[in-house]
C-alpha cells in the first residue's frame, strides 16, 4: 500500500491567516465606502409594485389543465375548426386498424390524382393531397370546441394586448385585479381553455346545429380548402351510392375492389357536411361537388351570370328608349303631315277666291 500524505505541511499557519485577514481590511472598507445603494425614488415608494407572474407567458393559466389529453383534443378540434372551411361528418361501426389504412391509402391515391389533374389544366391551386384527411374524432369535446368557436366572443378591451387598460398601469389597478393577475379567475385570458371560454358557452350545452349529429362513432374528412373537385373525388371513394356518383372500375382501380376496402365502406355512412360554418345536408353537398371546375368554374359562371344580367338589364333600357324614340317619331310624322294637309286646303281656299 502507498505510504498516506500528511497534509499537516499544507496548513497555513494562524499567523500567517491573520497577516492575510489583516492586509484585507483597508481594501474591503475602502470598496465598501465607493458602493453605495441609492435611495429609493419618491414614484417607486408611493406606486405599488407589478404583480409577479405565476405562470411563463408561452403557457397562460387554464380551466382545464393543458398537459391532459381532453386538453389537447380541445385545441385541436378548434384549431381544425377555424382553419378547415370544408368537414364532412361521417358515422363508423367498429372499423378495424387494416381497413381504415386500406380507406386512407384509396382517399390519399384519390386526391393525388385530382392535384394532378389540376396541375395538368394549368391551374394555379395549392396541393391538397398531403393535408386531407379522415380521422376519428371525440364528439363530446368536438361539441365543446364548435361551441367554442362558434359562441365565445371576447370583449374588444381583453383582446387589446391581452390586458385590459387599468392592468397597463399598475397604479390605476385595484388590490382585486392584482390578486387575479396571473390566475385562472383573470378575465383577461381569452384562450381555449381559459375559465371565460369554457363559463361562456357552458349554457349553450346541446344548442349547436350539430350537436344531434354528434352521437356515437364519428370520424371527419377535412379538406383545408374549399374545393369541389376533392369533395367529389372524396365523396367516390368514401360513398358513392349514397350521393350517385359512379363507383371506380375494377380496371381503372383494382385496390378499391379489395376485401379490406369494401368491408370498410361498408360500415361507413355519411351524416352531413359543414362547409363554411353552415351545415350541408347529402342533397347539399352532392350539388356543391357537382360543380365543374372547382371554384374557379364557379367563380367563371358567376362572372358570365353578371354579364348576362347586365346585358339584359342594358338591352331592357335600350329598348324602352327606342321604343319610346318610335312612338315620338311616328306622332311627329303624323302632325308634319296634318300640317301640310292644312297648308294643303288653305292654298286650294286661296286659289278658289
Amino acid at each position: 500500500m502507498p505510504p498516506r500524505i500528511r497534509l499537516a505541511n499544507a496548513r497555513v499557519p494562524v499567523r500567517c491567516q491573520r497577516l492575510l485577514c489583516q492586509s484585507d481590511i483597508p481594501t474591503l472598507v475602502r470598496y465598501a465606502s465607493t458602493v453605495t445603494t441609492p435611495a429609493p425614488s419618491i414614484e417607486q415608494m408611493t406606486t405599488s409594485p407589478v404583480p409577479i407572474a405565476r405562470f411563463p407567458p408561452s403557457q397562460p393559466p387554464s380551466h382545464r389543465r393543458p398537459e391532459y389529453r381532453r386538453s389537447q383534443l380541445l385545441r385541436q378540434y378548434t384549431s381544425i375548426i377555424r382553419t378547415t372551411p370544408l368537414m364532412v361528418f361521417l358515422q363508423h361501426d367498429n372499423l378495424k386498424s387494416v381497413e381504415w389504412t386500406a380507406i386512407r391509402r384509396e382517399l390519399s391515391k384519390a386526391m393525388q390524382k385530382v392535384d394532378a389533374k389540376i396541375a395538368a389544366e394549368g391551374r394555379s391551386a395549392p396541393a391538397l393531397a398531403p393535408h386531407i384527411k379522415v380521422q376519428i374524432i371525440q364528439p363530446g369535446i368536438f361539441d365543446v370546441a364548435l361551441r367554442i368557436v362558434d359562441y365565445f366572443r371576447p370583449s374588444q378591451e381583453t383582446l387589446e394586448m391581452g390586458k385590459p387598460p387599468s392592468a397597463n398601469d399598475p397604479a390605476t389597478q385595484t388590490s382585486a385585479e392584482i390578486s387575479l393577475a396571473g390566475s385562472k379567475d383573470d378575465p383577461t385570458l381569452t384562450h381555449d381553455l381559459s375559465r371565460a371560454a369554457q363559463a361562456a358557452v357552458r349554457h349553450k350545452k346541446g344548442k349547436h346545429e350539430l350537436s344531434t349529429l354528434l352521437a356515437g362513432p364519428i370520424a371527419a374528412l377535412t379538406i383545408p380548402h374549399m374545393s369541389p373537385e376533392h369533395l367529389k373525388a372524396a365523396l367516390t371513394v368514401l360513398a358513392p351510392k349514397a350521393f350517385g356518383y359512379p363507383a371506380p372500375t375494377r380496371k381503372a382501380n383494382p385496390d378499391w375492389h379489395e376485401l379490406s376496402v369494401q368491408n370498410g365502406l361498408n360500415k361507413l355512412s355519411v351524416l352531413a357536411a359543414r362547409l363554411d360554418n353552415q351545415l350541408f345536408d347529402v342533397d347539399q353537398t352532392k350539388w356543391v361537388g357537382s360543380i365543374e371546375g372547382g371554384m374557379d368554374g364557379l367563380r367563371s359562371q358567376l362572372v358570365m351570370a353578371l354579364q348576362s344580367m347586365g346585358s339584359s338589364i342594358t338591352s331592357t333600357l335600350e329598348g324602352a328608349g327606342k321604343s319610346l324614340y318610335v312612338t315620338l317619331e311616328s306622332r311627329r310624322s303624323v302632325l308634319e303631315d296634318e300640317q301640310k294637309g292644312t297648308s294643303g286646303e288653305a292654298k286650294g281656299e286661296d286659289k278658289a277666291e
